[in-house]
């Protein structure tokens, strides 16, 4: 085990597996699905669960909120289904905790903003996120970009084309300053290849890569920043929120 020590914090990493506290450390006595669906989705979690007459299988406990580890059948097979929290650390603290009670295969499903003129409620897959937000760094070496999943990202282009949808693939920017995508930045990120923008995909295609589970995202096209000197926020990708849901499920079951 080695330390990569740097002056600058955030680029130190230990390729130390464990750590003093580990998610299974709760000792909950629970074994979760293989298979999750973990959702920026909002209240559509629970509205689905509850039309899926889905049960509660254990609660992820955080200072703000309880999250109902929801369980459901589909297709003969049993899919964990969780409301993901906004923000890198949040998201990928739940995440590593989904891992760390049995859940090996996560498709995760989001809005984003574009980089690029792409229009509203399309959807779209990334293949690789740049890491401009802090969580990843505790989960692999520092680099640019983090690669998605080959295998999560095939399942949600077949996913998308048995519902007649095209799969296009995309650089995704996630950063943790929602107030901070300054017009220069935007373009830089442009120059860079990225043509979207969200806040946990880098995050959580790292926790899952060192845990060596598959994970994969489906977004859709929310607010423009494609012109950086007049922001549309439009209608924030909402009319794909309970769609984007079905279609995440239909694609953890083809992995």
């Amino acid at each position: 085990m080695s330390i990569i020590k740097n002056e600058i914090p955030i680029l130190e990493y230990d390729d130390d597996t464990t750590a003093v506290i580990m998610p299974e450390n709760e000792n909950l006595g629970i074994k979760l699905p293989r298979k999750a669906v973990y959702a920026f989705l909002g209240d559509e979690v629970d509205r689905y669960a509850d039309a899926h007459n889905a049960r509660i299988a254990a609660h992820f406990a955080s200072m703000t909120k309880y999250y109902p580890i929801y369980v459901f059948e589909a297709e003969c097979q049993e899919i964990c289904l969780v409301q993901a929290p906004v923000g890198a650390a949040a998201a990928v603290q739940i995440l590593d905790w989904l891992f760390a009670y049995g859940v090996r295969e996560v498709i995760s499903g989001g809005s984003c903003g574009v980089l690029t003129p792409f229009g509203e409620n399309t959807f779209l897959v990334p293949k690789r996120a740049l890491r401009d937000e802090g969580t990843s760094y505790h989960y692999l070496p520092p680099s640019r970009f983090v690669e998605v999943s080959a295998a999560a990202r095939s399942a949600i282009a077949r996913a998308l084309e048995a519902h007649g949808l095209r799969c296009t693939e995309v650089t995704t920017w996630s950063t943790d300053g929602f107030y901070r995508e300054t017009a220069g930045m935007v373009g830089y990120r442009r120059s860079e290849g990225c043509e979207v923008v969200e806040m946990e995909c880098a995050a959580l295609a790292a926790c899952a890569e060192l845990r060596g589970a598959v994970w994969g995202e489906l977004l859709f096209t929310a607010d423009s920043l494609a012109d950086a000197q007049n922001y549309d926020p439009r209608g924030w990708g909402l009319d794909s929120v309970e769609y984007a849901l079905r279609l995440c499920v239909d694609a953890v079951l083809a992995i």
